[in-house]
This record gives structure tokens, C-alpha cells and sequence, in this order.
């Protein structure tokens, strides 16, 4: 499972300033700050049955490493998001282009969508690009991920820019993620993001 507050962030230097803020910077885990560019793609079938089941399958580029990640079930409110998630890594490069739904075939989730799909070939229906700045912070009650986003979501219909921040909860309770979040959103006038990016690219193609 997934927990994780996402926020609209307004510009490179509010970026900037979060990433230097001192609140943070009290409870960063020294030496897991880094850069990364990720490159995801969205697939879906022609009559898209995955989006309209919930379902988003993604395979995305994290610097050299390959990730195809099936995701469904998000819920929450006032930018929390709660989802049900599973990671694969893979070797294939060509995955990015053509990817196999057999990748996720020893879950449960997995065999699920091969039901879906039905043989249905999978279609790269979106792509976004973003440049990535993160790293961990510790409260003694939590161990969170701060990500500040700032790329674009591109679609054969048209692009939509995006500037982010997102806080993944990875141990401690809720609670604590929420009061991180309060007090980024109070100090940066930060508005909670209700939508996925998937979920906004979606838009983006009508559906």
C-alpha cells in the first residue's frame, strides 16, 4: 500500500525554497538526498479497460533503473492519497515501449489484469518527464519521502505542466504525515492536489 500527501506547488522557486527549508532540514536523513529524472509511460488497451477498472499500469525510467508498478484502489481526501501498489523491476529496456502484462503474473493483481485484458495489446496512452528532488526525513514518529516534481505530462491531445511536492509515508502513522504536510502547506501556501498525475493526464484524453 501506498500513503502519500501530494500538493500543488506554484514555481521552481518555491521548489527551491522547500528544499532549503529549515523545518525539513532539522529531520533529513543525512546522505539520501538526490536528483533524478524519471520518464514514465501509461499504458491502457484501445478501449481503455484498465482506467475505467481503476487501474493504472505504468513502467517508468528512474535514472538507469526500470520500474513497471501497477496501481488501483486510490482513495483519500484534501491530497492524501491511499492506493493499493506493487513494484516490479525490470531488465528490458524494450518494456518502456512494449511492456508484458506477464510481468505481474505471480500477484494476484497481476492475474486479475490478464483477465481484464482478455489478450487485449497494451498502447502507451500518455507520457510525462520530470526532474525529481528527494530525500528522507525522520520525526522519531515517522519516516517519510519529501519529492518536489517539476516536469510536464505530454499526450498526442496536449501537454499539461506539472510542479508538485509529494510526502510518502514509509513508517509511523498517518497522523504524522499529516502534520508534516500542515506545516509545508501553512508556511508555502501549498493547495492539496486531488488528482493523481495519471489521473490528470487522463483528463488531458477525454477520459
Amino acid at each position: 500500500m501506498e500513503i502519500e500527501l501530494k500538493y500543488k506547488v506554484r514555481d521552481k522557486e518555491s521548489i527551491a525554497a522547500i528544499l532549503a527549508d529549515d523545518y525539513l532540514a532539522g529531520m533529513e536523513e543525512k546522505g539520501t538526498r538526490e536528483q533524478i529524472l524519471m520518464k514514465a509511460a501509461y499504458f491502457d488497451t484501445e478501449d481503455y479497460i484498465l482506467s475505467k477498472n481503476d487501474v493504472a499500469f505504468r513502467v517508468r525510467m528512474e535514472g538507469a533503473r526500470i520500474i513497471a508498478s501497477l496501481k488501483w484502489k486510490d482513495s483519500g481526501s484534501n491530497g492524501l492519497h491511499i492506493r493499493e501498489e506493487i513494484n516490479v523491476p525490470v531488465d528490458d529496456p524494450g518494456c518502456f515501449l512494449r511492456p508484458d502484462p506477464a510481468i505481474f503474473k505471480e500477484s494476484e493483481v497481476g492475474k486479475d489484469v490478464a483477465e481484464l485484458l482478455n489478450g487485449k495489446p497494451l498502447q502507451s496512452i500518455l507520457e510525462m518527464t520530470f526532474l525529481r528532488s528527494r530525500f528522507r526525513v525522520d520525526t522519531g514518529e515517522v519516516i517519510c519521502e519529501v519529492s518536489l516534481d517539476d516536469g510536464d505530462i505530454v499526450t498526442d491531445q496536449g501537454e499539461l505542466h506539472l510542479s508538485e511536492m509529494e510526502i510518502e509515508l514509509f513508517t509511523g502513522e498517518t497522523d504524522g504525515l499529516l502534520e508534516i504536510g500542515r506545516v509545508l502547506a501553512e508556511k508555502y501556501g501549498l493547495v492539496p492536489e486531488a488528482e493523481s498525475k495519471y489521473a490528470r493526464g487522463l483528463r488531458l484524453i477525454g477520459q
